[in-house]
């Protein structure tokens, strides 16, 4: 089986071909592409997969090559985890919209927007090429803002594209752990958008074990999202935001967080792993140990701003070991050997969540077998909840739009929509501030 991972020069990659190395079932991938912009990433992420399999001599084998169709015949399953822009980009997205008051986070507020209206166009042209080139591959989605882009891309391909995310996984693990269940015995009752969704339920052999939980502080602020919302927030809530939510639930906090820290996340991540490429240059370099390194560093300041504005403290050991990989590859496995299973993906609404059309791709537990993932009826959400979800999807849909269309005005309104945008008139300099710094916006008249 040939799977092909787009943005495969990205510092990420090592994780899925780590997973892969543990399958020996029949069916298993045996070939791995890489395809990225950068030749010289495509090398460097070589070395480290490299060293990975050493020893190992039924490893999957790994290509790599600059051309996207190329990349693309042939492929049964196609990871997309692209960047656009890379991670200046990011940073450029941070900084526009902190100088002028807003959030500048990668997939929330202003600076989502700013990377969807960049990505957008990218992973239509992709899901365009998949259509001609691989028609029956299915495409499993790892760029952000993964519920946008997953949308973009389903105008396209259909049910045959689905989003993933580690953060519900790493939740509702949390949470079955604190409460002493087993994670794999759990049903996790989520719902929402991509970084926008809430636990209400975690159920063991048919019993709701969250309003344990819930009523009990001491449990309630021992984990994460305990110690990142406050146990009386989520006691008034009934239920466990993703964590992304503190940037709604606290705005004000996390704004004055970033903007007060010495470099923002994108900054850090970009010089980071300049730093890496950088050291891979370098023949004698060991690759997989700076491979270790790096993203050691790079999990431990997670979210570091927030959990410094909320007083959090350091992330849990079990928090910084990934994850996203082994739902990527669950999900692959249950489509390529119907190996049913159930994962929190991001897909068609289908009438699941009825204030949603169905079209709009939504976070919620599927069943998934070789059909594809098929999302489970869910119970209507709380009035809050749902307005927010409503209101973030009806941006989105905006951000849909001007990428399409190539309106300005389009996209200042998708802009002035979002929660935490509070003026037209920031909307419209916002704007003007993305397009001065990011060529790839140049399509907005």
């Amino acid at each position: 089986m040939k799977l092909t991972i787009l943005g495969g020069g990205g510092f990420r990659v090592p994780l899925v071909y780590g997973a892969l190395l543990g399958d020996r079932a029949e069916g298993r991938v045996t070939h791995v592409v890489l395809h990225d912009v950068d030749a010289g990433r495509l090398t460097a992420v070589a070395r480290v997969l490299a060293e990975q399999a050493k020893d190992l001599p039924d490893a999957p084998e790994v290509s790599f090559t600059t051309d996207l169709d190329d990349a693309l015949r042939g492929a049964d399953f196609i990871f997309s985890a692209i960047r656009v822009g890379g991670l200046a980009g990011r940073a450029d997205d941070e900084r526009v919209a902190l100088a002028e008051g807003v959030l500048g986070q990668e997939t929330v507020g202003a600076g989502g927007i700013a990377y969807g209206l960049r990505t957008v166009p990218v992973a239509v042209d992709i899901a365009q090429r998949v259509a001609r080139l691989a028609p029956d591959a299915w495409v499993i989605n790892f760029t952000n803002p993964a519920g946008l882009v997953t949308e973009a891309m389903s105008r396209h391909l259909g049910d045959r594209v689905i989003g993933i995310c580690d953060s519900p996984v790493g939740l509702g693990r949390r949470i079955a752990t604190v409460l002493g269940a087993n994670p794999r015995e759990a049903w996790i009752d989520y719902v929402g958008l991509n970084h926008l969704g809430w636990v209400r339920g975690l159920r063991v052999a048919g019993r709701d074990k969250l309003p344990r939980l819930l009523a009990d502080p001491e449990l309630l602020g021992s984990f994460e999202e305990g110690k990142l919302f406050g146990v009386e927030w989520l006691q008034s809530l009934g239920a466990v935001p993703n964590e992304y939510l503190h940037y709604y639930y606290f705005n004000r906090e996390a704004v004055r967080a970033y903007q007060q820290a010495e470099k923002t996340r994108g900054a850090f991540l970009r010089d980071q792993q300049e730093q890496f490429y950088a050291e891979m240059k370098r023949p004698d370099t060991a690759a997989l140990s700076a491979w270790d390194r790096t993203r050691a560093e790079r999990e431990a300041t997670y979210m570091a701003e927030n959990r410094d504005a909320a007083g959090a403290g350091e992330r849990d050991a079990d928090d910084l070991s990934g994850g996203y990989e082994k739902v990527a590859l669950a999900l692959m496995r249950a489509i390529a050997r119907d190996e049913r299973t159930t994962l929190i993906l991001n897909v068609r609404n289908r009438g699941t969540l009825g204030v949603l059309d169905t079209e709009a791709v939504i976070e919620v537990p599927c069943l998934v077998d070789a059909n594809g993932a098929h999302p489970v009826a869910v119970d209507p959400l709380p009035d809050h909840a749902s307005g927010l979800v409503c209101a973030v999807k009806a941006v989105e849909r905006e951000v849909l739009s001007a990428a399409e269309s190539g309106s300005r005005t389009t996209a200042v309104k998708a802009f002035a929509l979002h929660p935490l945008v509070d003026s037209v008139n920031v909307a419209r300099r916002l704007v003007e501030g993305y397009t001065s710094v990011h060529p790839g916006l140049a399509y907005l008249k």
